[in-house]
C-alpha cells in the first residue's frame, strides 16, 4: 500500500476531485472501498467519500493529477486529532457499506478455506516424506500412499472445475515442507484437466510425476544436489538418475505407462534433451507434461536459490526463449491456466500498492487473488482481494522480492521456494 507522509494536506469533502490521491482515515471495514488510499476516479467515488460522515481528508500531492477544488487559499497541514472509529451513514454510503461487509464475509470464508488447504498441504508433505524415506524398503505400502494422494489431486482438478491453485505462505510447514515431484505432480493435474485427460491418463501421469526423480537415490548426493556447476564427467552421471529410475521402478512394480515418464522427463521437443535426445511426438504425450512442468519448477526452485527465479520470469523465459523445447499447445495451456503472474508472484497493482498473488482464479486466470501489502492492517489480518470482483484494480507489473522494502518482503512473506496445492471439496478433512 502506497504510505502516506504525515506532512500530507488535508482537505474537505467540497475540495475533493476526481484525479485527487487521498487516504481516509478510517478503519478498512467501516468504509466501502477497497483500499485506505488512492486515486479518485470517478463520479461515483467522489459521492460515496462525501458521504461518509468525515470532516476532511488527507491528500498526497505527489500522487494526485490536480490540485483539489478552489485551492485559491493554501491548503493546511493534516491534523494529529484522532480519526473517529466509524462513518455516519446515511442513504448515500449505506448500500456500499453493505456490499463491502459482504465482501468481508467473503473474505473471512476464503481465509477458513486457505487454513483448509494449507492443512491439507501439510499432510500432503507428510505422504511425501514416508515416500522419499521407504520407497524401496516397504514399496507397497508406498505406491498405495502415491496412489491415494494422486487420486486426491484427480477427483478434484478432473471432476470439479473450481478446483483452484493456491501459493504456500512461508509459516506453512517452512522450507521443508518443499518437495519437487508434489509441485510437479500438482501442476501436471492441471494441465491434465485442461488437455482432457481421462482419469486413467491422468493418473499415471500424477504418479509418474511424484517418482520422475527417483533414480537420483542412485547419485551421489554431491553431485544430484550440487549447487555448483558440474563438470562434464559428473553432469553425464546425474543424468543417469533416468535410467537409474526406470531400473529401480521396475523392481518396485510401476506400470509402464509411469516408466515412460520416469525415462523421458528430461526429453526436449527440439531434440535438447536427455538421455536419448528424442524430438517431439518420439516423447510419450504424459512425459512431454512432466518435462515441462519440471523444467519450470526447476527454474523456480533450483537447488542453488540464489539462482531461482520468480514465476512470473520463470514463465516468461520458457515462452520467449524457450518455446521450442516443449509441447506447443502444453505450454500454451500452461500459461493460460496459470495466469501471466502464478501464484507467488510478488506484484505492484495498477493502483501502486504491493501484493502477492496468492491462488489461480481457473475461471479468469488474469484476475487472481492477491494478498496486499497494508501497514495499517496486521499481517494476519491481511487484506486478501478477488480480482475478479475489482474491475479497476490490474496488475501492473511483476517484481522480484529481493528488491521489495524489507517491511513489505516481512510483510508479504514471499517463500524462498514457490510451493502450490490445491482447494476443492474433494481435499482430505474439507468441510463444505
Amino acid at each position: 500500500m502506497p504510505s502516506i507522509s504525515p506532512q500530507d494536506l488535508v482537505v474537505t469533502p467540497d475540495q475533493l476531485c476526481i484525479g485527487l490521491f487521498v487516504h481516509i482515515d478510517l478503519p478498512w471495514f467501516s468504509h466501502p472501498f477497497s483500499f485506505n488510499s488512492f486515486k479518485i476516479r470517478s463520479a461515483d467515488q467522489l459521492k460515496t467519500l462525501r458521504g461518509l460522515g468525515v470532516t476532511h481528508f488527507r491528500y498526497d500531492p505527489e500522487r494526485s493529477d490536480v490540485q483539489p477544488r478552489g485551492m485559491g487559499q493554501a491548503a493546511k497541514p493534516a491534523p494529529v486529532t484522532p480519526p473517529p472509529e466509524s462513518p455516519v451513514e446515511n442513504p448515500a454510503t449505506s448500500a456500499a457499506l453493505a456490499c463491502k461487509r459482504d465482501r468481508i464475509a467473503r473474505l473471512a470464508q476464503r481465509k477458513r478455506q486457505v487454513v483448509e488447504v494449507e492443512k491439507a498441504f501439510v499432510k500432503a508433505a507428510g505422504v511425501m516424506r514416508n515416500i522419499s524415506k521407504n520407497l524401496f524398503s516397504r514399496p507397497k505400502e508406498c505406491l498405495e500412499e502415491a496412489n491415494e494422494l494422486v487420486n486426491q489431486m484427480v477427483t478434484a482438478f478432473l471432476d470439479q472445475p473450481e478446483a483452484a491453485l493456491h501459493v504456500m505462505g512461508e509459516h506453512t510447514g517452512g522450507e521443508e515442507t518443499y518437495f519437487h515431484g508434489l509441485n510437479v505432480s500438482i501442476l501436471s493435474m492441471m494441465l491434465a484437466k485442461e488437455m482432457g485427460f481421462t482419469r486413467p491418463q491422468s493418473q499415471n501421469l500424477g504418479v509418474g510425476a511424484l517418482l520422475h526423480d527417483m533414480g537420483l537415490a542412485d547419485i551421489p548426493e554431491r553431485i544430484a544436489r550440487s549447487r555448483h556447476e558440474l563438470s562434464t564427467p559428473e553432469r553425464n552421471l546425474r543424468e543417469l538418475h533416468c535410467e537409474y529410475g526406470v531400473r529401480l521402478g521396475k523392481q518396485i512394480g510401476l506400470p509402464d505407462a509411469v516408466l515412460r515418464i520416469v525415462a523421458q522427463h528430461h526429453e526436449l521437443a527440439d531434440g535438447s534433451g536427455y538421455p536419448k535426445r528424442l524430438k517431439g511426438e518420439q516423447i510419450d504425450p504424459l512425459a512431454r507434461i512432466v518435462a515441462l512442468v519440471n523444467y519450470y519448477d526447476n527454474l523456480c526452485n533450483p537447488i542453488d536459490l540464489a539462482k531461482a527465479m520468480t514465476p512470473h520470469e520463470a514463465l516468461s523465459l520458457m515462452f520467449a526463449q524457450r518455446r521450442t523445447k516443449f509441447d506447443a499447445r502444453a505450454l500454451q495451456v500452461m500459461i493460460r491456466s496459470l495466469g501471466v503472474y502464478p501464484p507467488g508472484s510478488v506484484v505492484r497493482l495498477s493502483n501502486d500498492a504491493l501484493a502477492l498473488v496468492s491462488s489461480v482464479n481457473p475461471v479468469r486466470p488474469l484476475r487472481p487473488w492477491v494478498t496486499v501489502f497494508d501497514p495499517s492492517i496486521p499481517r494476519d489480518e491481511a487484506i486478501m482481494l478477488d480480482l475478479e470482483q475489482e474491475p479497476d484494480i490490474n496488475i501492473a507489473k511483476a517484481l522480484r522480492p529481493i528488491h521489495l522494502p524489507p517491511e513489505v518482503y516481512e510483510y508479504l512473506s514471499p517463500r524462498k521456494r514457490v510451493t502450490y496445492y490445491f482447494d476443492s471439496d474433494s481435499r482430505p478433512g474439507h468441510t463444505p
